[in-house]
């Protein structure tokens, strides 16, 4: 069965069953107050009737044998009230008035009448009579306490119910105007949901919508959708890398401002906002180009989808292939460095030199055991020291000398945050790597690591042998896409997340160039906060 289908189902049958339960529920209340109105009523009027010397002293007088005259004072109460009919009767039950002449003097029909002949108590009955069913009520009429006679007040059955009835068409009337009103609104959300859904099934539309972000997952263009306000609705795997290199996904972008990750693009969709534009827009260093295409409908513009592709000329892409062949050709160096080590090591085994191939060994490895118990004896977490041995031997292939501080000690913390200085520490000294070995003509490349939380700060300290941050972009350094890299194959990210970590941890950073020609990037983090995290 399908959607609009089961739900104008579903939603009918709720209704119907609704209206049903209500409408027998308010049948019930109306006939509960109906009756009990009229049974009050002929009670009240009945006790009045039995008090009233009139009617005492024509019960006395036909108990007594003597002449008395009560039909036409009965019979003029009773055409004043809605009562049917009116009945006195005497101490046995034979009857005084009648709506009928010819039925006064004969004995009251139905035994209804002896609880309040012979016990002196009111009570009502539903009861069949020469009139009919009605409902009858009963009361005592006392002389010093004695009961001498009985008025009965009846009300005939059906016309009690036909007044019901009456009132319930009404009712049910109105009841009617709701229902079909619900009816109506039912068929109008259907019918709207049926437009908006473009007729599909909510199976359908969720295997398109798979399918849609499979398929911009696939394409190797940059594609993301923005709303009015220009803030990311939709984002591919794509778009998402060339924005952040990989270390965000798309998800982290949804419902942040475009401008945010690129002033320059959201300046290019403001540009023209009501037409398809092309245009060059920037995310750090790179360069890229754009296809705006605005989301219209009836009602206005929706937003814009942006598509975007590296804006590479041929030039560019010979320098991407040189930088893919030298990466290739320095990988292929440092595999021959390890053979000749190899084979070093080999001649001298068959030679039998053994002392000289562990002295061989051992001077190679030096090095590495004197990091490594540095490391293990000033960093308890395994998640960092393993940060710190792979930083090592990065430094050590890109030929960049790297120093723990002897004074390093880092122990004192949740373990929880691990993660985050993993994330601090590790941009930290991928910047300083970098830096040192792009400046290695000028001095050796040396890269100096110092952390402590000894204090109530959690300290962290990289100094490296770089050219320092460019006095251009020293005041934006920290912001997303701006780096003093000159890889093109690097971006402005890693700093970035370095300042936010910091400002979820309400610390500062700061950098100086020092006395010694280096650059020192000194984090604070508040203790006592990152314990509470």
């Amino acid at each position: 069965m399908k959607l609009k289908s089961y739900l104008a189902l579903t939603t009918l049958a709720t209704t119907s069953s609704i209206v049903v339960v209500v409408t027998t529920f308010i049948f019930y209340l109306l006939q509960n107050a109906h009756i009990g109105g009229i049974e009050e009523r002929g009670m009240e009027l009945a006790r009045v009737l039995a008090h009233d010397p009139v009617v005492i002293q024509a019960v006395k007088a036909k108990n007594n044998r003597q002449p008395f005259e009560l039909q036409g004072y009965i019979e003029d109460i009773r055409s004043k009230t809605d009562a049917s009919f009116i009945v006195v009767t005497d101490q046995q039950a034979m009857r005084l008035t009648h709506p009928d002449q010819e039925k006064i003097g004969l004995h009251f029909n139905g035994d209804d009448i002896y609880p309040t002949l012979n016990q002196g108590v009111d009570h009502t009955s539903v009861a069949s009579g020469t009139l009919g069913k009605a409902i009858r009520n009963f009361s005592p009429i006392l002389d010093d306490s004695r009961v001498i006679g009985v008025v009965n007040i009846g009300y005939m059955y059906d016309r009690s119910i036909g007044i019901l009835m009456e009132q319930f068409g009404k009712i049910a009337g109105l009841v009617a105007i709701v229902y079909l009103l619900g009816v109506s609104i039912t068929s109008a959300f259907v019918f709207k949901m049926k437009r908006t859904f473009l007729d599909y099934e909510p199976e359908i539309v969720v295997h398109k919508f798979r399918e849609r972000e499979m398929i911009l997952n696939s394409i190797r263009d940059g594609i993301l959708a923005i709303d009015n306000n220009h803030c990311i609705t939709t984002m591919n795997h794509s778009a998402s890398k060339m924005i952040s290199m990989g270390k965000l996904g798309p998800h982290d972008y949804i419902g942040q401002p475009l401008s945010c990750f690129s002033t320059t693009l959201s300046h290019l969709v403001f540009s023209d906002n009501d037409s398809f534009h092309q245009g060059k827009f920037n995310i750090g260093k790179h360069t890229y180009r754009a296809d705006i295409y605005p989301i219209k409908h009836n009602k206005g513009i929706r937003g814009h989808v942006i598509v975007f592709y590296a804006n590479l000329d041929q030039n560019e892409l010979e320098r991407e292939v040189t930088y893919l062949k030298n990466y290739a050709e320095l990988l292929r160096s440092k595999t021959h460095e390890y053979s000749n080590k190899l084979n070093v090591l080999s001649g001298m085994l068959q030679l039998g030199n053994f002392e000289k191939a562990v002295d061989f060994i051992q001077q190679e490895t030096d090095s590495y055991q004197s990091i490594i118990r540095s490391i293990v004896t000033s960093v308890n977490d395994s998640a960092i020291a393993g940060l710190l041995m792979a930083k090592f031997n990065k430094a050590s292939d890109l030929g960049v000398t790297f120093t723990l501080d002897d004074d390093t000690s880092l122990s004192s913390y949740e373990k929880a945050i691990s993660e985050k200085l993993v994330t601090i520490i590790g941009n930290l000294i991928d910047n300083a790597l970098l830096a040192a070995w792009q400046n290695r003509g000028l001095t050796p490349a040396e890269v100096q690591l110092y952390l402590s939380d000894r204090n109530q700060h959690i300290i962290i300290e990289v100094q490296d042998s770089g050219a320092g941050v460019p006095v251009e972009i020293s005041d934006s350094i920290l912001e997303f896409g701006v780096s003093s890299k000159h890889d093109d194959q690097q971006n402005g990210v890693g700093l970035y997340l370095v300042n936010q970590l910091v400002d979820y941890f309400h610390g500062s950073i700061d950098w100086e160039r020092t006395e010694q020609d280096t650059t020192l990037f000194s984090l604070y983090l508040d203790k006592q906060i990152t314990t509470r995290l």
